[in-house]
C-alpha cells in the first residue's frame, strides 16, 4: 500500500513538473513571436511573497500615503512596472494604450480579481462583482433605469437638498460638509432605488434608519481591507462586518418583501396602483418587470447603492474643500450661476452651466494576454500578462500625467477644460471608468453634484475655510478627505 501511494505522489509530482514545463514553452513562444519584453521590476529582496512591499503598503494606509506613494513610484520606475505584495503578482501601469486594452479592446480576457470574494458578503452577485455572462445580465437589468427621463427628474431631490442647507448653520458656526454630502447622497439614493429614503439628514439616533445608515457605512467601509486579503479573507473574522451585513440584507429585504406584495397582492382587493395617479418613478418597481428574484433584486440594489451613493458625495466633498481655499474659484462659479438668478435649474440649464462642468472635470480626476506598451529598456515593447496576474492603474496618478494636462498637471485649474485649450485625454482621463464597464449612472452622478453645487452658491454667499491643515486621502473603496470639509458658510 506504501508503495502504490509513493508511486502515486511522485507520478502526480511528474505530471505537475510536465505542466509547468509545458506552460514555460507556450509563454516563451508567445513571447517571441510578440516581441515582448519585460517590464520595469520594483527591488524587493524577495518576489515570492513580497511581505517587504506588503509592510510598506500597510505603513503607507496608516499614514494616509498611499495615493503619493504610488504616485512616487511611477516618477521613479516609469508608467509600467510590477511588484509582488502578499504573494500576489501586480503589474501596475498609467500608460494609456494599456488601459485601452484592459477596459475595452480585450475587456473579456480580463476579469475582476476576486472581487466578489471580497464583495459578496455585503453585495451579492450584482453589476459591481460579477464577470462574464452573469455581469452582462446584471446589467442588462440595470442599465434601462438610467435614462434621461429618471436622470432629470430633480423635484424629489430638491427636498433633500433643503434638508441639507437646514442643517448648515449661518451664524459662522462651524460645520462638516462632507458629513453631509455622505448623509444627502444616501438619502437621495434610497429615494431613487427603493421608493423611501433613509433620511439620515433628518433620522432621529437609534431609529431603523439610522442603524441601516450607520451598518451600511460600516459594512463598505470594511471592504477595502478584505480586498487586500483576496483569498485568505476567510482567515479574518470580523463579527462587525458579518453584523453590519445582516443588518442592511434586513432592511432592503423588508422594503422588497413589500415591493413584491404590492406587485402580486394576496389580497385579490388590493389596488395596485393606489389613486390611479401615474407614480413618481422608482428603480425597484421597475426591476420588477424584469425579475422577481429577491436575492437578484436585493443584491443589484445594493450595489447600485453603494456606487452611486459615496462617488457622488466624495465628488461634492472634493469639490467644496477646493472651493473653501479658492475664493477666485468660488467667484468664477457665483458668476455663472447667479445669471440663474435664482431659479432652481433644470437637466438641461445644468448641462450648459459651462464653468460648473470644468470644475466637476477637474474634481473628477483578437484578444492577447498582453499589454502593447511599458516593456523592454524604452517601455515601448509589448508587456506579457501571466494568467492570474492583477492589472492595476492609478487615476490618481495618470490624471496627473504632465505630458498629457500641461506643466500644471498637479495644479488645480478648472479653465484647462475649456474648448480653446485644446485638451484631449482621451483613455487618459476615466472619472467613471470605460469601455464595456463604463459607469451606467454617470449622468445621474454628475447631474446630482452640478444641482447640489447650484443650490448651495444660490443659497450661501460665500464660505470661509475653517480647517487650516493640508489634505489628506481617506482611502476606503472611494476617496474622500481625512479630515472632512470644515467650513463656515456665509448667508446672503
Amino acid at each position: 500500500m506504501g508503495d502504490k501511494i509513493y508511486t502515486l505522489a511522485i507520478l502526480l509530482a511528474i505530471l505537475f513538473l510536465a505542466k509547468q514545463i509545458i506552460s514555460y514553452i507556450k509563454e516563451a513562444r508567445f513571447k517571441r513571436q510578440h516581441g515582448c519584453k519585460p517590464e520595469a521590476k520594483i527591488p524587493q529582496w524577495e518576489r515570492f511573497i513580497g511581505y517587504d512591499m506588503y509592510k510598506i503598503q500597510v505603513e503607507a494606509s496608516k499614514s494616509k500615503t498611499l495615493l503619493e506613494t504610488a504616485k512616487w513610484r511611477y516618477d521613479t520606475y516609469g508608467l509600467t512596472w510590477s511588484i509582488v505584495v502578499a504573494g500576489r503578482g501586480f503589474i501596475n501601469t498609467i500608460e494609456t494604450e494599456n488601459i485601452k486594452t484592459v477596459l475595452s479592446v480585450n475587456f473579456k480576457e480580463y476579469g475582476l480579481g476576486g472581487r466578489l470574494v471580497a464583495f459578496g458578503p455585503l453585495l451579492g452577485r450584482g453589476i459591481f462583482t460579477t464577470d462574464g455572462a452573469q455581469w452582462e445580465h446584471s446589467r442588462s437589468l440595470v442599465r434601462p433605469n438610467f435614462t434621461r427621463s429618471q436622470v432629470a427628474d430633480l423635484d424629489t431631490f430638491e427636498t433633500h437638498i433643503q434638508k441639507l442647507i437646514a442643517k448648515v448653520p449661518t451664524d459662522g458656526s462651524t460645520v462638516d460638509l462632507q458629513k453631509l454630502f455622505f448623509q444627502l447622497t444616501l438619502d437621495s439614493a434610497t429615494q431613487f432605488l427603493f421608493g423611501e429614503s433613509v433620511s439620515s439628514l433628518t433620522s432621529t439616533e437609534g431609529s431603523v434608519q439610522e442603524q441601516f445608515g450607520k451598518m451600511f457605512d460600516l459594512a463598505q467601509n470594511r471592504l477595502l481591507r478584505r480586498t487586500r486579503l483576496a483569498k485568505l479573507v476567510w482567515l479574518y473574522k470580523d463579527k462587525d462586518f458579518d453584523i453590519a451585513c445582516k443588518v442592511v440584507h434586513e432592511f432592503v429585504d423588508n422594503i422588497i418583501n413589500k415591493a413584491l406584495e404590492k406587485a402580486d397582492p394576496i389580497d385579490a382587493e388590493k389596488s395596485i396602483d393606489g389613486t390611479g395617479e401615474p407614480e413618481r418613478y422608482i428603480f425597484l418597481t421597475e426591476m420588477l418587470k424584469a425579475t422577481r428574484d429577491p436575492i437578484q433584486l436585493r443584491d443589484e440594489l445594493l450595489n447600485i447603492l453603494l456606487a452611486g451613493r459615496d462617488t457622488t458625495a466624495s465628488l461634492l466633498s472634493h469639490t467644496f474643500h477646493v472651493l473653501a481655499r479658492r475664493p477666485d474659484i468660488w467667484n468664477k462659479l457665483k458668476a455663472e450661476i447667479d445669471e440663474l438668478n435664482g431659479e432652481k435649474p433644470d437637466y438641461d440649464t445644468l448641462r450648459d452651466l459651462k464653468y460648473l462642468k470644468y470644475l466637476l472635470n477637474e474634481c473628477n480626476s483578437p484578444p492577447l494576454p498582453l499589454l502593447p506598451r511599458g516593456g523592454g529598456p524604452n517601455g515601448v515593447s509589448p508587456v506579457f500578462v501571466p494568467k492570474g496576474t492583477l492589472v492595476a492603474y492609478s487615476t490618481y496618478v495618470m490624471h496627473r500625467r504632465k505630458d498629457i494636462y500641461g506643466a500644471d498637471a498637479e495644479e488645480f485649474r478648472p479653465e484647462r477644460w475649456a474648448p480653446e485649450e485644446g485638451l484631449r485625454p482621451g483613455w487618459a482621463y476615466l472619472p467613471f471608468n470605460g469601455g464595456p464597464r463604463i459607469c451606467v449612472g454617470q449622468q445621474f452622478a454628475l447631474t446630482e453634484a452640478g444641482y447640489t453645487i447650484v443650490r448651495m452658491v444660490q443659497q450661501f454667499a460665500g464660505m470661509e475655510n475653517r480647517d487650516p491643515t493640508e489634505w489628506v486621502e481617506n482611502l476606503a473603496l472611494t476617496l474622500s478627505s481625512g479630515h472632512g470639509v470644515k467650513v463656515a458658510m456665509v448667508p446672503r
